[in-house]
């Protein structure tokens, strides 16, 4: 069963162009939702290439900092060191099925920009890129194996040269090649049946927590993941969204302050709107135009968020919280100095997003944090962040 809609969000608002095309993926998906030979596939490939299951790994001292059990699913130990490429080799299947011979795709922090180009090198695809030059120039090690792993990278210069942009243009691209192109696009967002498809290829996270928890003979009470366009934090929550014991929180990028389009702050600062394809919650000005966003985090700095959070939003079934710039590199050199974890700035957000709630937690919580990402590709901006602050 495809899910259109999450509750008033989702559906499909689109150039008419795409109409066919997102039939077609329709199709294509709903055939192999219940095939057996696909999904043994996937999960071989997941074991084979890319090492999962991740670990679940326990904070000592972090726990004795906080005075409760804390766990860190460890994305970031992934083959290109996000939980991106668990969603990219199931795409590629399914654009293999339909016959597709190149890979439109759009990247923000880079993550999910190699991770595709990582599954078209390994199937033998075309590859085109789409980043925004401000990412670029904050991702450059990530911009470099994107090139070396075969894959063309196009630039986005109009606007702020983010996220938003780049998505943009990634389905401008898919408008010219919709017949030979396959779009893979990095989040829970984007027209049905995207937000379905990558939360199921996501959920392979909140699954295996549930299963390594269960072996230890433990339940977690909280579950904490950062939230941009939300494809880690709800493939973290959604095998757990039933249980009403178990708090799920999702961390949104407060920026350098709430105002002034200094911040990613969707949930809190946004309404319904119209974004790439989908009906959801967007930061946007009285006349329905997406205002400009910022954080340091380029894979948080944008001004939607997926359908199904919007709605997991207006039924309170998650708790949104958000951090601002400072926290999260405070959280940075944290879990880099307590525990030898180096994390991506998105994955800071969500151990600040943990630091933010410190005093709403019980010695005898149990809480995980989904630790989305490696923190390579941030050290350089880190480090100038911080020279910048000390000048």
């Amino acid at each position: 069963m495809i899910e259109k809609f999450f509750g008033d969000y989702g559906g499909q608002y689109v150039a008419e162009t795409l109409t066919q095309p997102l039939i077609d993926l329709e199709k294509a998906y709903i055939k192999v939702l219940n095939d057996n030979n696909f999904w043994n596939k996937y999960k071989k490939t997941l074991k084979d290439y890319c090492g999962r299951p991740t670990s679940l790994y326990y904070a000592e001292n972090i726990s004795k900092e906080l005075g409760c059990d804390v766990y860190l699913k460890r994305e970031d130990l992934n083959h290109t060191g996000a939980h991106k490429i668990n969603n990219t080799i199931g795409q590629i299947f399914i654009a293999l099925e339909m016959g597709k011979n190149k890979i439109i795709a759009e990247t923000g922090a880079g993550q999910h920009g190699v991770a595709t180009a990582t599954v078209c090198a390994k199937y033998g695809l075309k590859c085109d890129i789409y980043m925004g030059e401000e990412d670029i120039k904050k991702q450059n090690e990530n911009v470099k194996k994107i090139k070396l792993l075969g894959a063309n990278i196009i630039p986005v210069s109009y606007g702020k040269g983010t996220l938003k942009e780049a998505t943009s243009e990634a389905i401008r691209g898919w408008i010219k090649e919709a017949d030979t192109a396959y779009y893979l696009i990095g989040s829970v967002v984007g027209p049905s049946p995207y937000p379905q498809i990558v939360r199921n290829f996501q959920r392979i996270i909140g699954d295996e927590v549930k299963k390594q928890l269960n072996e230890m003979g433990l339940k977690p009470t909280m579950l904490i993941a950062c939230i941009g366009g939300g494809s880690n934090s709800l493939g973290l929550f959604y095998p757990f969204l039933e249980d009403k014991e178990i708090k799920c929180i999702g961390v949104e990028a407060y920026g350098k302050e709430l105002k002034n389009f200094n911040h990613a702050a969707t949930l809190l600062k946004g309404s319904k709107g119209i974004i790439h394809g989908m009906k959801t919650i967007v930061l946007q000005d009285r006349f329905g135009q997406i205002d400009e966003v910022y954080s340091i985090s380029s894979g948080l700095d944008y001004p939607g968020v997926g359908p199904e959070h919007a709605n997991l939003y207006d039924l309170k079934k998650v708790e949104y919280i958000g951090v601002d710039d400072l926290e999260a590199i405070k959280a940075f050199e944290k879990l880099s100095k307590l525990e030898g974890i180096i994390p991506a700035f998105e994955s800071a957000h969500a151990l600040a997003g943990l630091y933010k709630i410190k005093d709403k937690i019980d010695k005898n919580d149990c809480i995980v944090v989904n630790i989305s990402g490696r923190g390579d590709k941030d050290i350089s901006t880190y480090y100038k962040t911080k020279e910048e602050n000390i000048g």
